[in-house]
């Protein structure tokens, strides 16, 4: 590990990868001092600052390699100077599997639901569903704020027999938590591929049946719950389409806004559903709106 400028950090990281190095961290070399600086970004959009003032380069190198031929390779690729100091630790031979899942404990959200990795055992508590998650290539562990609000809304709202449709369904959490909480034909939706695959196969080691597919496949599907749980610019884009979807009657729950974000995604559905905050968690939102029942 070495320390180097936020104008080095990023060329360097990109350099170690090249030169053979397993992976590579760069953290604030300030941490836990008066001189230590948050970065913030706005959710969707590419940070300004991509690294600190003065950062800690980590990386990890295979086995038998020679660090001081690496960091010559990566700088002499880069066209940087190698640093004046750099340290070598070595990392303990561990369990990493085992270390990885103690991180992922079961979560209980709304004393109805828990999402319990594979490596757990399901809880037995009368009245709950229990929905089978290990965490994946696609979002949705039900650890996240805007996860849990959309589960909360599940648990508390949603009427037996509704069609559901979860638009941006990541890892399908949502469209399985509906399934499991009584929801009738269930649809998740998705630009990614993969995630289209991770739902469909969470569906099946939960038990329950979602039709997953990309966008295209399903131009005209209505829904009585309507749930999109992506980010506020996706969601200001995609207003007019999710707000057709929803049937008459019917329920549209967005989450993935930031509380200062809510009111500008609320005027821009407003045309077509009145939103409002249904619940707030750790600064984000859950905003929900229902289509009249005599509409079309």
């Amino acid at each position: 590990m070495f320390d180097c400028p936020e104008s080095e950090a990023e060329t360097l990281s990109d350099a170690l990868l090249e030169a053979g190095v397993l992976s590579v961290s760069v953290e604030d070399a300030d941490l836990g001092t008066e001189a230590e600086r948050p970065l913030f970004g706005e959710p969707g959009l590419e940070p300004e600052t991509r690294a600190w003032a003065r950062n800690r380069v980590v990386a990890l190198l295979p086995d038998g390699e020679d660090p001081a031929q690496l960091l010559a390779d990566a700088c002499a690729a880069s066209g940087l100077p190698e640093p004046a100091q750099w340290a070598l630790r070595d990392v303990p031979d561990a369990d990493w599997v085992r270390l990885t899942q103690s991180q992922f404990e079961p979560i209980a959200v709304d004393g109805r639901i828990w999402i319990v990795p594979t490596w757990h055992e399901v809880p037995d508590e009368p009245g709950t569903v229990s929905i089978r998650l290990d965490p994946g290539l696609a979002f949705g562990t039900g650890s996240h704020p805007t996860t849990h609000l959309c589960l909360a809304w599940l648990a508390r709202q949603l009427r037996p027999g509704s069609r559901v449709l979860d638009y941006g369904c990541g890892s399908g959490i949502l469209a399985i938590a509906a399934r499991k909480l009584g929801a009738g034909p269930t649809v998740g939706v998705d630009i990614d591929p993969q995630a289209v695959q991770s739902t469909r196969d969470n569906a099946r080691a939960n038990g329950v049946e979602i039709q997953a597919e990309l966008p295209d496949a399903l131009p005209g599907w209505r829904a009585d719950a309507v749930l999109a749980n992506i980010l506020s610019n996706p969601l200001k884009v995609l207003a007019p389409m999710l707000c057709d979807r929803v049937l008459p009657g019917g329920d549209l729950v967005l989450s993935g806004v930031l509380e200062r974000q809510a009111d500008e995604v609320a005027a821009v559905y407003a045309p077509w559903l009145p939103l409002t905050v249904w619940q707030a968690r750790d600064g984000w939102v859950c905003l929900h709106g229902r289509r009249p029942a005599g509409g079309s």
